[in-house]
């Protein structure tokens, strides 16, 4: 078979289209498609069967696919399961999901679907097509199912999948970005005092006539390197910022450390784990469920963990189980895994059973990433408005010394 041909979907520019034109029945027929171009609007209706009398274009939409996000996907998964568990055609059922979505460009991507799938390509193959949209697992796992006949449950298990695993990543993105967001805006709320209020004191104090206090001589200080140098800062966070994700994306070996680094850091680390392992867990049993070679599977699952190291370590798994070798034993001998997961692993080994087993898992995993997410936010809460109190409160102390001083004084 050949490899499909890939879209640069980003550089697709879509139209709103208004057509009219008569079915097969001879029926007078209207309605409005999203594409490319005219030629793609005849294919499309040729596709159905319709014999336009006119197409007119309406406006530009935006350019590409590229506002389409997981759950616009998981929605269309459990859209087309529904159509087809109720004995609809693919190409009907493709028609249908099309006209019930309103973002124009999810829109427009079912609808180039439906019209490679009418010009005889396999559901798979059009997927295949838009790898930005539809990643290696969800184009396995509708091949396993237009083969075996069960395309509605299979398409049922993607939606359920991506479910579980966007969850789990809303979660650990929660977790990472709620402190930083906080501590982030205190830090905003800080170089703003630094840099307009302090100045303001420092010109009342000139006339005191007094050595000001320590605290206060140190903010000062602080204020006028904040005025002096508050570009250059932003700058650096920028450019650091930038560059590390750059080295992160083009550097394997930078992207490993990164990753590996995540992992240790306290309490954070221990949920990034978590879901990993979850992500694992689930995306094995979902591909080895469907009937997807244990071999197939764990390369899958290597490539959705998002974590570098634990890629790293399913790919030695990969090999060891091609060898042979159990994949309980193979998973021991990395030692990137938890006793718990390997043994419940072997147990569904020898039960033949590791689909099942490895749903347990995941679920165990999910629900302890949860548990965690919850834990820390109520632990950093109060740590938050200590680190705050003391950043804000500390400046405005200092401010107030010698004005509370020269009280005394008085």
């Amino acid at each position: 078979m050949a490899a499909p041909t890939r879209f640069n979907d980003r550089d697709i520019k879509l139209y709103r289209w208004r057509w009219s034109g008569k079915n097969s029945r001879g029926q007078r027929v209207q309605g409005q498609l999203v594409a490319g171009s005219r030629t793609e609007v005849e294919k499309l209706l040729a596709g159905q069967r319709v014999l336009p009398t006119s197409i007119r274009r309406k406006s530009q939409i935006g350019r590409g696919l590229g506002g389409i996000n997981s759950r616009d996907i998981t929605l269309f998964a459990r859209q087309m399961a529904t159509m087809i568990r109720a004995g609809l055609p693919v190409l009907e059922a493709f028609q249908v999901v099309a006209e019930s979505i309103s973002k124009p460009a999810m829109s427009a991507l079912v609808q180039r679907l439906l019209n490679d799938v009418a010009a005889g390509s396999t559901f798979a193959e059009a997927l295949a097509k838009h790898p930005r949209q539809f990643d290696s697992l969800f184009v396995s796992l509708v091949a396993a199912g237009e083969q075996s006949g069960t395309l509605d449950r299979m398409l049922e298990r993607i939606a359920f999948y991506k479910e579980k695993t966007d969850s789990v990543v809303g979660r650990v993105k929660k977790a990472l970005w709620y402190p930083t967001a906080v501590i982030l805006i205190g830090i905003g709320v800080t170089a703003l005092l630094l840099i307009k209020v302090v100045p303001q004191f420092e010109s009342m104090f000139a006339g005191f006539g007094a050595e000001l206090p320590a605290l206060t001589q140190l903010t000062i200080r602080l204020s006028e390197l904040a005025q002096a140098h508050w570009w250059h800062a932003i700058l650096t966070l920028v450019g650091t910022v930038l560059l590390m994700r750059l080295a992160t994306r083009y550097s394997s070996a930078f992207a490993y450390r990164m990753h590996a680094l995540l992992l240790r850091i306290p309490v954070i680390g221990n949920i990034v784990l978590k879901a990993v392992l979850a992500r694992y867990a689930r995306t094995l049993s979902i591909t080895f469920a469907a009937g997807v070679p244990l071999i197939e599977a764990l390369d899958t699952s290597a490539s959705s963990t998002g974590n570098r190291v634990y890629e790293r370590a399913l790919r030695e798994v990969r090999s060891s189980v091609a060898e042979g070798q159990q994949l309980q034993f193979a998973m021991r001998m990395t030692d990137r895994f938890p006793a718990m997961m390997i043994q419940m692993v072997g147990i569904g080994e020898e039960a033949g059973s590791l689909d099942a087993m490895l749903e347990r898992v995941a679920t165990y995993y999910e629900e302890e990433v949860d548990n965690l997410v919850d834990g820390l936010t109520s632990l950093i809460e109060p740590f938050i408005i200590v680190v705050l109190g003391v950043l804000v409160g500390g400046l405005v102390l200092s401010m107030y010394l010698p004005i509370f001083e020269l009280g005394t004084v008085l």
